[in-house]
């Protein structure tokens, strides 16, 4: 029997299916990878209406302050004074389960906020969780088909989860914490938050500093048992979106500090690991936190489809004096959220309120679904033009890093520095031995349900993270 040939859609055979084309091996996404586009477009197109992921959460509006001065790293006109305000919108989601799915279920929680800046619209989206489950956009649509249902059954299968992740070392680090104690929260407010991905700022000297974003709740952290999540699950399914509607609607309006961490151009080079790896964390050690102000949550949506269900984030959308790296999952992203919305939502979903920057708009884009503006009434609709009065391009400094478009094109493997066990590790010593034991009573529970072939695979992981892991989860499966 011959063996199957992957191909593209049209027939094409794929040489590789783990690696996006980048410019070197730490460089961005390359455009002309038409497999990464191809799969990414038609991921984003296969589920109609709701989202394809973090179809169902909750939200709110209210306002960022500035408490600390970093004008020294960003121009960005939302830091420029200490006690500026800028209102703004958050979301907080399940990743994995449908629009109907419980708020009490293992899985990451998203995080996106939309600050409107007077230089349009700056969207942060990230987890509650620092890291994710994989590096390279590529591998997006499969992972998250493992936590989607069986396409002869339509039931959920824990077998395609532990089987991808056992094949996918790299994403024991996000694991471990999704079966931790923090893999369910209690509520919305009482999970920090993170933007996960490097991000990066520039001053106006146009000099750039990485950075990674947190926000930590003022709220305290508050996580649910596992048997309790599983009652509310089945009592009160929107537990989560409940709480937070009703303690904003009561006056507990909940808080977030922000904070970065700071990298120079120089200290990224010459990392130890490449630190635009969303599965791995920067030492707080070494990149301490330094505040840079807060947010607060304070107005409920008027409709919720209006509002929460159309709102559309992309971390593409980023203001003069913040900017995005070369990290590939956040180059995909980029691509597949905005091409998302437009699918989801429509091709001019940016004017919707909930979307609307509130700074003016003036471009050359026209027609297409849901156009309820003038479509720029009698304006020029081409670029250049002899008009005076219409828009004209600033001709300043762009966001982007040329020392990271170097390299050779070609698919690198991202897998290559084989340390998968590093940063689990760490984390696993940190726990008190409480929060072992519930981490162990979670992968058990969990592992119980998975065929025997994957889970020797899971418990070779396992060993080498630690061997107390290994042993106390294999003598829970017996």
């Amino acid at each position: 029997m011959s063996k199957k040939v992957f191909t593209t859609a049209e027939g094409i055979p794929v040489p590789d299916n783990q690696n996006s084309r980048t410019s070197g091996p730490r460089g961005p996404i390359l455009l002309d990878d038409f497999h990464l586009v191809e799969k990414l477009a038609h991921f984003n197109r296969e589920v109609i209406p709701e989202r394809r992921v973090h179809a169902k959460g909750a939200a709110a509006h209210g306002k960022f302050v500035v408490t600390q001065d970093i004008t020294r790293y960003s121009c960005a006109k939302i830091f420029s004074e200490i006690g500026k305000e800028t209102p703004m919108f958050a979301r907080f989601s399940q990743v994995a389960g449908e629009r109907g799915s419980a708020d009490t279920v293992r899985d990451p929680r998203g995080f996106a906020l939309k600050f409107y800046t007077e230089d349009g619209n700056w969207d942060l989206v990230g987890n509650n969780t620092p890291v994710f489950f994989i590096r390279d956009p590529l591998k997006f649509p499969d992972f998250i088909r493992t936590q989607k249902r069986d396409p002869q059954s339509n039931l959920k299968d824990p077998n395609f989860q532990w089987d991808f992740w056992s094949l996918s070392p790299e994403a024991l680090h996000q694991v471990m914490i999704l079966f931790s104690d923090r893999g369910i929260p209690a509520s919305y407010r009482c999970m920090h938050g993170y933007g996960s991905h490097t991000f990066s700022l520039i001053n106006k000297d146009n000099v750039r500093t990485w950075v990674k974003w947190h926000f930590r709740t003022e709220q305290g952290v508050k996580n649910l048992d596992p048997k309790k999540a599983g009652e509310l699950a089945g009592s009160n399914p929107d537990y989560l979106t409940e709480d937070l509607f009703n303690a904003i609607k009561e006056g507990h309006f909940p808080r977030w500090k922000a904070y970065i961490q700071v990298m120079s151009i120089e200290q990224a080079k010459n990392h130890k690991d490449n630190p635009f790896d969303v599965t791995k964390v920067w030492s707080q050690k070494e990149f301490p936190l330094h505040e840079v102000g807060y947010f607060e949550l304070d107005r409920n949506p008027g409709n919720y489809f209006a509002e929460v269900e159309q709102a559309a984030f992309s971390p593409g959308n980023v203001v003069p004096g913040i900017g995005v790296s070369p990290d590939k999952m956040l180059q995909g992203r980029i691509f597949a959220y905005a091409d998302a919305a437009r699918y989801r939502v429509g091709t001019n979903h940016q004017l919707l309120p909930i979307n609307a920057a509130k700074s003016p708009v003036n471009n050359y884009q026209r027609d297409g679904y849901m156009r309820f503006d003038d479509n720029g009434g009698g304006m020029t609709n081409y670029e250049p033009n002899s008009d005076p009065n219409a828009p004209k391009q600033t001709n300043t400094p762009e966001n982007y890093f040329p020392d990271y478009t170097s390299g050779e094109g070609g698919r690198y493997d991202n897998r290559v520095d084989q340390d998968y066990y590093s940063y689990p590790r760490a984390l696993f010593h940190l726990m008190k031995p409480e929060q072992k034991s519930l981490l162990i009573n979670n992968f058990v529970e969990s592992l119980q349900m998975v065929r025997k072939d994957i889970q020797k695979r899971v418990l070779e992981h396992f060993q080498k993270i630690d061997p107390e892991l290994e042993q106390k989860v294999a003598t829970g499966l017996k």
